[in-house]
């Protein structure tokens, strides 16, 4: 039970997000080339430099009980969503104890959010202000914290390995991932459901947001604002949502007879020490992580077809992943086809890894790289092939893999690899 080095491997997707309420809605979606971007029609809007987001195309509060949303964040109401279609998915018809399949003792949950319950926190600020203390909600605590929407869908499925919640800015999605991983690869737990979850379409993340120039302001175009890779790009649009994935030991997965998506093959980590927020102009941090992946795997950078790039529309942090990807794979990058799914559906911060991680794996799986829409103008200092307007085949025969890249404020960088079944 406590072998090391194991295989792992992916058994269930799920998923929430601006382009459906679940990851074949989201997946057609993303192949049609169509964004979730819209304008923000909520008064609060009215007076924010920035006026547009991509939010969830179904409110998670009409798919959950009424009595189990009112006592969850946004955040985690995603979270348990995109956790449950994951867990079906996987083939589990019950909680683990209640599934044969599946002893609770050896099951994990790693979800992270980059910024964790903030509307809940900031509501109920609002709430002690202006109806005094006995309005604040005795649920108050439990739903800001960031480790949450883990808790709840730990609880969801009986989970008792270990819970855990990594947060690393827009990263957080995939080291939570990444984490899983490594729990079952270290013989820790033998299951682990795991991805990320956002929900910070609220005034304050929006104009601090668009206070740093970080953001789109283009309000009269909310569809066309998030053009990764094109000339005219001027920053994101902000997203929620969320992407969850079940990982299972390749031996567990067997014994119970369970449909594989894709391989898990492994991370790299690094941090920039650079800035803050900036991206390293050069890519050495991130080419430290991409080096670090190839370092600690079996991966041959010649199986590598396609990058689902981290791709935020930044002047420059766009480019600085494409550099990173150049120095560490030299010439191999030719055969990498890139896709910026941001392009449609927004910026999901700690969620974005979760739900690009869900991509990888169906890109991998159908043999098809979703297109990144909006490039207009492509930016004559990209330096690689970048999957603009439509969806392209990937080879329909062989081995094939692909990288999931995530970085995020404070300089983290994380790469995900993943290998068709």
């Amino acid at each position: 039970m406590n072998a090391t080095n194991r295989t792992v491997v992916v058994t269930g997707i799920g998923a929430t997000t601006p382009l459906g309420g679940d990851s074949a809605s989201t997946w057609e979606a993303l192949l049609a080339g169509r964004s979730g971007a819209s304008t923000l029609d909520q008064d609060w809007a009215a007076e924010l430099p920035v006026r547009i987001a991509a939010q969830a195309a179904v409110d998670p509060a009409e798919v959950l009980p009424k009595p189990q949303a009112r006592k969850l964040d946004r955040s985690a109401q995603f979270a348990l969503i995109a956790a449950r279609e994951a867990w079906a998915d996987a083939g589990f018809t019950a909680k683990a104890g209640e599934d044969p399949a599946v002893d609770p003792d050896r099951l994990g949950a790693v979800i992270a959010s980059g910024i964790g319950g903030v509307t809940t926190l900031l509501g109920q600020y609002d709430v002690l202000k202006e109806k005094g203390v006995r309005r604040v909600s005795p649920h108050t605590v439990p739903m800001l914290m960031p480790n949450g929407p883990s808790a709840n869908v730990g609880l969801d499925v009986n989970a008792r390995a270990g819970v855990h919640t990594p947060v690393s800015a827009c990263a957080s999605g995939s080291e939570a991932i990444g984490y899983a991983i490594e729990m079952i690869r270290t013989g820790r737990a033998d299951i682990v459901v795991a991805g990320g979850t956002e929900a910070a379409i609220h005034p304050l993340p929006i104009a601090a947001f668009g206070n740093m120039m970080a953001m789109s302001k283009s309000n009269d175009d909310p569809k066309g604002a998030s053009r990764p890779f094109d000339t005219a790009r001027n920053g994101f649009v902000l997203g929620e949502g969320a992407g969850v994935i079940v990982l299972e030991s390749a031996e567990h997965a067997a014994k119970r007879g369970a449909k594989v998506y894709a391989e898990a093959v492994g991370q790299g980590i690094s941090a920039d020490s650079h800035d803050i927020v900036q991206p390293e102009p050069s890519g050495n941090g991130i080419a430290h992580a991409l080096q670090n992946l190839l370092d600690n795997s079996d991966l041959d950078p010649a199986e590598i077809v396609h990058v689902n790039a981290h791709a935020t529309s930044t002047p420059q942090g766009d480019l600085a992943e494409l550099k990173a990807l150049r120095k560490v794979f030299g010439d191999d990058v030719d055969h990498m086809a890139v896709s910026a799914t941001k392009s449609m559906t927004g910026h999901l911060l700690g969620g974005a890894g979760g739900i690009e991680t869900v991509a990888s794996i169906l890109a991998l799986y159908h043999r098809v790289a979703p297109p990144t829409i909006n490039v207009e103008n492509l930016d004559p200092e990209v330096d690689a092939d970048i999957v603009v307007g439509e969806a392209r085949k990937l080879p329909a025969e062989g081995r094939i893999a692909a990288l999931n890249d995530s970085f995020g404020f404070g300089g983290h960088n994380v790469v995900l690899a993943f290998r068709s079944a």
